[in-house]
C-alpha cells in the first residue's frame, strides 16, 4: 500500500522524480523506457490516496476517527485510490460466517457490495465511504469471532481471560502488521489452529458432514477461539496431538513434540503466564507416587540413594534431610504417613535440566525430560499432567533471548526476560489424508 503524502515535501519529491525521468537521455547512457510511466503512476497513486485520506478525515467520527487520525487518515483497504484485494477476502469471510457459528446476515453484505461498486469509479468521497464501511464490517466480524465461549478453560492468570474486544482495539491491532492485505488473508487476529479448523470445516461442508461430527467440530473451534493470534507473543500446547507452538510478531517461531498427561492424569485446559525458569531442578515427587511407587520399591530392597532421591522433614523452605532408616516405610505405603521426597538434579532427573513455571493451582509446568523415546511415539500421553518438552533448550532460548547455561548448581531460579502467556488446550479435530476432516482419539473424553 502506498501511503498518502502528508507534506509539501513529499509532493515536491514526487514532482522531482517525474521531472528527472522526463529529461532526454544523454549519449552513452541507458534509460529504461518504462521509468517515466512508473514514476507518473506512483505520483498519481499518491495524489489519489491523499484525496481519499482527506475524505476519511472529513467523514470519520468517534473511535474510528481516532484510529485513522493516528495514521494520518491513510486508508487500510485502499491503495492508489482503489479498493484493494483485502476487501474481497473480507466479503468472502462474511459470506461464510456460518463456519464461525455466526450469521452471515448480521454483516450487511449486500450493502457493503453496493458501497464497493459505487467506489469503483474512483471518486474520493465514495472510496472513503467504502473504506469506512469495510472497517466497520471488519471490526464487527472480528469482535463476534473472538467472543469467548465457555469450554472449560481454567484461567490461572485472570488477566488472560478473554473478553469481547473493544472496536477501537480491533482496528488499531490491524494497523500494526506491515501488510494489511496479508493480515486479512491469513486471518491474523485468530490463532492458526482456529484458521486450520475453519478451513477443514469449509472443506467438510462441501462433502456433507454428519450432525455428531459437526457438533464436535464446533466444540473444537470454540476451544481454538480462546487462543490468541500470532501477533501476540505466547506459547500453545495441544494435549490432543501432543504438540507445542510458540508465536511472536505474526509468525510461528518454533514447534516441537511434547509428552502430555495420561487418561488418568490429564493435562488440564489451562492458561497462565510463564515467569520463571528453574535450572537443574529438583523433582518433588507427588504423594501418590511416593505411596504407590517409591515406598513399594524401598520395601522391596531399593535404597533412596539408588533412586537418586532424598527425604525431607517437611514442605517448608527450612526443611532438612532425614535418613531413610528413620522412615516408617510400611506406613508410607499404606497411606498412614505423608512423606516429602525429591529427586536430585542430574542426568536421570525427571525434570531434565530445566523447568518453566507459571503460577497455577493444578501444579502444572513445562519441563525438560531424559526419557527421549516417548517423544518419538505417535501417541504421547504418558506424563502425570505436566508437559515434557522435546527441545527445552530451544524454547528456553526463545523465552530468555539467550542460552540458559545451567551449570552445576541445583535449583537456580531465573526470571524470564519477558513473562509469556501459555495456553494448554485440547483440539481433537484434524486434517487426515487429503486434508479431509478427521478426529483424533478423544483420550480425555472431553468431546462428549
Amino acid at each position: 500500500m502506498t501511503a498518502p503524502a502528508t507534506s509539501a515535501t513529499g509532493a515536491t519529491k514526487a514532482k522531482a522524480v517525474a521531472g528527472k525521468a522526463a529529461k532526454p537521455k544523454k549519449a552513452g547512457t541507458s534509460v529504461r523506457k518504462t521509468a517515466p510511466a512508473k514514476a507518473a503512476r506512483s505520483a498519481a497513486e499518491i495524489a489519489r490516496d491523499r484525496a481519499v485520506a482527506g475524505a476519511i478525515h472529513a467523514s470519520a467520527d468517534g473511535w474510528m476517527a481516532r484510529v485513522y487520525a493516528q495514521r494520518s487518515y491513510a486508508p487500510l483497504w485502499v491503495s492508489g485510490g482503489r479498493i484493494g484485494p483485502a476487501a474481497d477476502r473480507l466479503i468472502h469471510y462474511l459470506g461464510d460466517a456460518d463456519l464461525d457459528n455466526l450469521k452471515p446476515s448480521s454483516y450487511g453484505i449486500e450493502k457493503l457490495r453496493a458501497r464497493l461498486d459505487a467506489a469503483r469509479g474512483g471518486d474520493p468521497a465514495r472510496v472513503a465511504a467504502a473504506e469506512l464501511a469495510l472497517s466497520d464490517a471488519f471490526v464487527l466480524y472480528v469482535r463476534d469471532q473472538r467472543k469467548p465461549r465457555d469450554v472449560g478453560m481454567k484461567w490461572a492468570d485472570a488477566a488472560l481471560k478473554p473478553k469481547r474486544p473493544r472496536p477501537e482495539a480491533v482496528l488499531r491491532a490491524a494497523t500494526f502488521p506491515k501488510s494489511f492485505t496479508a493480515y486479512v488473508e491469513d486471518m491474523g487476529w485468530m490463532s492458526p489452529r482456529y484458521v486450520e479448523l475453519r478451513q477443514l470445516s469449509a472443506q467438510a461442508r462441501t462433502g456433507g458432514i454428519a450432525t455428531a461430527a459437526l457438533g464436535r467440530l464446533r466444540l473444537n473451534l470454540d476451544r481454538a477461539r480462546l487462543l490468541p493470534g500470532p501477533w501476540t507473543r505466547h506459547v500453545e500446547v495441544d494435549a490432543s496431538s501432543g504438540r507445542l507452538w510458540y508465536y511472536e510478531a505474526g509468525a510461528t517461531r518454533g514447534t516441537m513434540r511434547v509428552v502430555v498427561g495420561t487418561r488418568e492424569t490429564q493435562t488440564p485446559m489451562l492458561a497462565g503466564t510463564l515467569q520463571w525458569a528453574i535450572l537443574n531442578p529438583y523433582w518433588n515427587v507427588p504423594d501418590y507416587l511416593v505411596r504407590k511407587n517409591i515406598a513399594t520399591k524401598v520395601l522391596a530392597g531399593r535404597t533412596l540413594a539408588s533412586l537418586h532421591m532424598e527425604a525431607l522433614s517437611d514442605w517448608t523452605a527450612a526443611a532438612r534431610p532425614i535418613p531413610a532408616s528413620a522412615i516408617d516405610w510400611p506406613a508410607v505405603a499404606a497411606g498412614r504417613r505423608e512423606l516429602r521426597l525429591r529427586e536430585l538434579p542430574g542426568p536421570a532427573n525427571s525434570m531434565g535440566k530445566v523447568k518453566f513455571l507459571f503460577p497455577n493451582d493444578e501444579g502444572i509446568y513445562l519441563h525438560d525430560t531424559p526419557n527421549r523415546p516417548l517423544l518419538q511415539k505417535d501417541d504421547r500421553h504418558f506424563s502425570n499432567g505436566c508437559i515434557r518438552l522435546e527441545d527445552a533448550a530451544r524454547l528456553g532460548r526463545w523465552l530468555m533471548g539467550r542460552p540458559l547455561n545451567p551449570g552445576k548448581k541445583p535449583e537456580q531460579a531465573v526470571a524470564l526476560t519477558a513473562p509469556t502467556p501459555v495456553y494448554l488446550t485440547y483440539l481433537t479435530a484434524t486434517g487426515g489424508a487429503g486434508r479431509t476432516l478427521g478426529f483424533r482419539d478423544d483420550v480425555y473424553g472431553r468431546d462428549r
